[in-house]
């Protein structure tokens, strides 16, 4: 709810009707009481008070009203209002969170049962923050279309002491309801996906608010503006990979509309254990596209020039990332005799040219890759393959231990 109480047809209006006025008020220890004056006049009390000059933004401004209702609260910035909440019963109203360094006014109007009415008018200033909280990145980018699988990707410009608080500022909504959960991945980063088996759904829009303006993330740290970022999803993209059978199949809204052979890793080089050469089995996301890639046997620690040991270095066009693992769908010319019948790769998905131009140009970031056949599991940390943890422990993650639904 805004500022101005709208709680009732002719709200707007309750000035107009006043029969008795009381301007200004008693402050007292920073609450500024009004009402005193006329035993049958309503009592209206306001935190922070008249001329406080170091009001805590996290804390809001609260107003109360004993021996009548409120009838009208309006608290401004710079004229505009600040959203607020009336109570069921009107006698208390609670703003959000207020913005650091800042100036408001406010003025509230009660009125008792005999119609006896308070009014109380002031201004105070709010604290300045020592150190500011802002977003510095979020995926998706601004208005992009993405697919089902999208995680929203929020990083902060430093750490965030108070988790809780941040959070609880954070909102996701879409079109289309969702089930979906935070899940902190450092002290600088949050990540929302939806649940398990239950991707966003198809062609809707999905907005995130971060009302962070006066939420206090840790000593003197607050967040000095809110926040907000739209994209859209688009069709249901879904490629499911196999790769004993060196098939990949590619559904749109649950029809095929494409598939093709494909050479998945060779494996033969076992690195603590893990054998590097293999592609990862599990649910991947599409995280970025590149024309040409520039592939080196660096990640292994071998240099290209060194052949004796397995070096490369190849341009490789129309590559769709789906890990952080140096895993890509891409085109692959010389080892089309390979492909659909025999797995040769370093880990990427070889794929025809014709196929993986089109695959480039027709794929959004965020869609599902599900692939298996291999004895090598994909680690949930693994680039966006965020769906290879388990529900329950990811909504563990969130510092508030709850889903959000994002209807």
């Amino acid at each position: 709810m805004s500022a101005g109480v709208r709680t009732g047809a002719g709200l707007a209006g309750a000035v107009l009707l006043l029969t008795t006025a009381c301007s200004g008020g008693e402050k007292d220890d920073g609450v500024t009481v009004g009402g005193k004056g006329d035993s049958a006049a309503p009592q209206v009390t306001i935190n922070p008070g008249n001329g406080d000059t170091k009001a805590k933004p996290e804390e809001g401004v609260v107003v109360k009203a004993t021996g009548g209702t409120l009838e009208q609260v309006s608290v401004t910035l710079k004229g505009k209002p600040v959203d607020g909440a009336l109570s069921a019963d009107k006698t208390s109203w609670t703003s959000r969170t207020l913005r650091p360094g800042a100036k408001y006014a406010y003025t509230a109007v009660a009125k008792s049962p005999k119609g006896k009415s308070t009014t109380l008018t002031g201004q105070f200033s709010t604290l300045k923050a020592a150190n500011k909280l802002d977003i510095a990145d979020v995926s998706p980018t601004k208005g992009e279309k993405v697919g089902v699988g999208m995680p929203i990707i929020v990083t902060f410009n430093r750490a965030v002491g108070d988790r809780k608080a941040v959070e609880r500022a954070l909102e996701v909504k879409s079109t289309k309801a969702a089930t979906g959960a935070w899940f902190w991945v450092s002290d600088t980063q949050v990540i929302f996906r939806t649940k398990n088996g239950e991707y966003w759904q198809p062609n809707q829009s999905v907005t995130l608010t971060a009302k962070l303006s006066g939420v206090k993330a840790g000593k003197r740290t607050y967040g000095v503006a809110d926040y907000t970022r739209r994209f859209r999803i688009g069709d249901a993209h879904l490629i499911t990979v196999n790769t004993k059978t060196h098939r990949l199949v590619v559904k749109k809204n649950g029809r095929k509309v494409n598939g093709w052979g494909i050479s998945a890793g060779r494996g033969g080089r076992v690195v603590n254990g893990v054998d590097t050469y293999l592609t990862t089995s599990g649910i991947h996301l599409t995280m970025g596209k590149e024309n040409p890639a520039i592939m080196t046997s660096e990640w292994m620690g071998v240099k290209p020039e060194d052949k004796a040991n397995g070096g490369y270095k190849e341009v490789i066009p129309h590559a769709v990332r789906i890990s952080n693992s140096g895993e890509y769908i891409h085109s692959m010319a010389s080892t089309v005799w390979a492909q659909g019948h025999q797995n040769v790769s370093h880990g990427c998905l070889n794929s025809p040219p014709a196929k993986a131009q089109w695959f480039y140009n027709w794929s959004y970031r965020g869609d599902p890759v599900v692939i298996t056949g291999t004895k090598r599991g994909l680690a949930w940390d693994n680039g966006w393959s965020f769906y290879q943890m388990s529900w329950n422990k990811w909504v563990k993650g969130s510092a508030l231990d709850r889903t959000v639904t994002t209807a």
